[in-house]
């Protein structure tokens, strides 16, 4: 029944018969039945229906909108020895909002406790040339696993604003892990560009989230310590 309930949701979204025409990014999203860290957000249990296709679609769209417009990123490494803390800070580029004309639900099956929906990006023209900017020569990848609560206070006790946690702290250990094997000498501050590379991987880690994603990054200013 869920799954017949499901397939019809997805008949309402925008299903263009050039579809596959199109140029087109596509992801997975997986959305726990029988959430175990129920009880640090508030979220309903069991959940409904609408709630679960809508939970699904806005993941997806977080993903997509990492994938096509990124972050800019400020990352002032620190050093313990110096008192110097670690702060990395990632501002948008862009957002795909949900009910996005681009955004489609392809298919969903329930397996193990999980609806797994399958979607696709229809990308616009200007969504393709950036894209394309994330895969030129001087673009870097990397592959980090990143760490975020699994509840918490007020201000991010939305299940997507945890997630979000999550997948930032995956960017800032694939930004580090670029530099560990490119610069000779650890710099003092760096400055670039981020985005996802695919929809990442979530698990549960002991009491926290944990995430594995694939990043693309520039790099564009690097400040050595002996500017200070």
């Amino acid at each position: 029944m869920f799954r017949i309930l499901f397939l019809g949701f997805c008949l309402m979204l925008p299903m263009g018969g050039t579809l596959y025409a199109q140029e087109v990014l596509r992801g997975e999203v997986r959305v726990d039945l029988e959430p175990v860290y129920a009880r640090f957000i508030d979220l309903p249990y069991p959940p409904d229906t609408q709630s679960t296709h809508r939970r699904a679609l806005e993941e997806a769209a977080m993903f997509y909108s990492a994938m096509i417009y990124g972050w800019s990123f400020y990352y002032d490494i620190g050093e313990k020895a110096r008192g110097i803390a670690e702060v990395f800070e990632l501002t948008p580029a862009g957002t795909i909002e949900f009910g996005d004309p681009g955004l489609y639900a392809t298919d969903a099956k329930i397996q193990d406790n999980y609806l797994c929906l399958y979607t696709d990006y229809r990308l616009n023209e200007a969504q393709k040339r950036r894209v394309a900017m994330w895969k030129s020569g001087t673009v870097r990848s990397a592959q980090a696993i990143g760490h975020g609560p699994l509840g918490g206070a007020v201000e991010i006790s939305d299940w997507i604003a945890i997630k979000t946690t999550a997948l930032e702290d995956a960017a800032r250990a694939a930004v580090r892990a670029v530099l560990r094997g490119a610069e000779r000498n650890r710099p003092k501050e760096v400055r670039g560009f981020i985005s996802l590379a695919a929809f990442p991987r979530y698990w549960i880690d002991g009491a926290q989230w944990a995430v594995s994603a694939r990043f693309r990054m520039e790099i564009t200013e690097i400040v050595p310590f002996a500017a200070y």
